[in-house]
Parts: structure tokens; C-alpha cells; sequence
């Protein structure tokens, strides 16, 4: 992976680090997780290849941000949530309705490229309800 050096106001500094902090994860991971949101929501605007598309489409939290989540769920529901795992829980479903649009879009996209209605597209890609997913905070 290549290195980048940025020049950042302490104020955004702080800002990058308080949001890592509060999502579970290390600031380069938080901010590359953030680049990589940015750049496909913006992709989403311009006319995709199926290749584009597929891979907006296979976004999603890492195996790490979903046991955390899952984690969170589970302390809500078992009224045990503190008030700052509530604010991480809101920040992840936050997050993770985000990335569900830029699927939504991609897989909207992808289904006009090829032609087809969307509620044939999903089978074919093995995408169906997942009520794991769909307990937001």
C-alpha cells in the first residue's frame, strides 16, 4: 500500500480522530473507509461500467466493524447500551445506511446497463432480504 502525507488543520485532526475513535477503528483505517465511501457515492453519478458497478455493489463493513456492530445490537436490546456505545452504534447504522444507497444505486444502475428489472438482477448476483442486516439503531 502506498503511503500518502496530508496536511491537516489540528481542528480536522481532531475531528478524524474523535469519528475513528467512536467507529472501533484506527484513524488510517477510518479515513481510507471514508475516501472509499466519498469516491463511490460520487461514482454512483457517472455512467459505471458493470465492473464499477459490481464492486459498489460488494461493499460493506469489515468482518471487525460487523462484530461490532452485532456486538452494539445486542447490548441495545439487552438494555445494557452506555450512552457512548449508543452514539457508536448510531455512527455505524449511520454508516451502514450510507453504503446500502450506494448498493441500492449501483445495483439500479447495473440492472438499466443490463437491461433487466432490478427484482431479476438480485437473484442472479445471490442478493436477497437479509433480516440480520435490516435492525438499524
Amino acid at each position: 500500500m502506498t503511503a500518502i502525507a496530508l496536511n491537516l488543520s489540528p481542528e480536522l485532526e481532531q475531528k478524524l480522530r474523535l469519528e475513528a475513535a467512536k467507529a472501533g477503528i484506527d484513524l488510517d483505517r477510518y479515513i481510507v473507509n471514508t475516501l472509499e465511501e466519498r469516491l463511490l457515492s460520487h461514482s454512483t453519478l457517472k455512467k459505471a461500467t458493470e465492473a464499477d458497478l459490481l464492486q459498489q455493489i460488494n461493499i460493506g463493513f469489515s468482518a471487525e466493524t460487523w462484530e461490532q456492530y452485532h456486538h452494539l445490537i445486542a447490548k441495545r436490546h439487552a438494555e445494557t447500551l452506555s450512552p457512548e456505545e449508543r452514539e457508536d452504534l448510531i455512527y455505524l447504522s449511520d454508516r451502514l445506511e450510507k453504503l446500502n444507497v450506494i448498493r441500492i444505486q449501483a445495483l439500479i444502475q447495473l440492472a438499466n446497463l443490463r437491461n433487466q428489472p432490478l427484482s431479476d438482477l438480485m437473484p442472479t448476483l445471490g442478493i436477497g432480504p437479509n433480516p440480520e442486516v435490516l435492525d438499524y439503531a
